[in-house]
């Protein structure tokens, strides 16, 4: 199945989702344990019905859901089909069921938490030690170019955080190799920069903002806050 662009996604309206890295996510409120179980049941016998499913943590007071496919076809310029984990018509068709859902049973979305890490390390030698990486975080190799047609580091259960390599020179030694990556909803990021700064944190670049801006604690380490287009 094709992957979906932004521009896509957003035309689909799904009030309770945002696109965070390469899949969909949403938070429902729940009073208890019970009603956050009674709506994965719910989500999973509509999972069964479109033979798809969502990966689901819950947590006190909260389900955390994520929609994304495994099986995503991306086309390059020159025609040739790469198999990616990203969101496809299938993620969108069951997010709108499980919007429904959570309405029968009179859950309400939080949109605006939902959030996603990622870690970035910078490396003129991926192939190389992206072995390494994917043994130490998951113990699998088959974890190095998971759903990616690079040598990123991508659990397929969720476990730990994607890891992806930037590019780097041979010859450069850069301060700081590792640096984070948060997603957050367009909604909220200007807030979470506001916030950022005022514990004493600079911006150190924003030329790509609000889809990427880079910040920088007092000791000068990085990390990027990220917003889907």
């Amino acid at each position: 199945m094709d992957m979906l662009m932004g521009e896509q996604i957003a035309e689909a309206t799904l009030t309770d989702w945002r696109k965070l890295a390469q899949g969909l996510h949403a938070r429902y409120v729940v009073n208890d344990f019970g009603a956050g179980a009674r709506l994965v049941a719910a989500v999973g016998e509509a999972g069964d019905a479109l033979g798809h499913h969502p990966i689901v943590s819950i947590g006190k007071g909260y389900v955390d859901l994520k929609l994304v496919s495994d099986d995503a076809i991306y086309r390059d310029d020159e025609g040739t089909e790469h198999v990616l984990q990203w969101v496809t018509q299938q993620d969108v068709d069951l997010a709108r069921r499980i919007t429904e859902i959570a309405a029968e049973h009179k859950v309400e979305a939080d949109p605006g938490s939902v959030s996603m890490i990622e870690l970035g390390l910078d490396t003129a030698n991926s192939a190389t030690i992206a072995p390494v990486w994917a043994a130490l975080l998951t113990g699998n190799p088959e974890a190095q170019g998971h759903g990616s047609p690079s040598d990123e580091i991508r659990d397929a259960t969720g476990r730990v955080p994607n890891l992806w390599f930037g590019d780097a020179s041979d010859g450069d030694t850069p301060r700081q190799r590792f640096h984070v990556e948060v997603y957050l909803p367009r909604e909220v990021a200007e807030q979470r920069i506001a916030a950022a700064l005022a514990a004493g944190g600079v911006v150190v670049d924003d030329s790509n903002s609000p889809s990427l801006t880079v910040i920088a604690d007092q000791d000068g380490n990085t990390g990027v806050l990220c917003v889907a287009g």
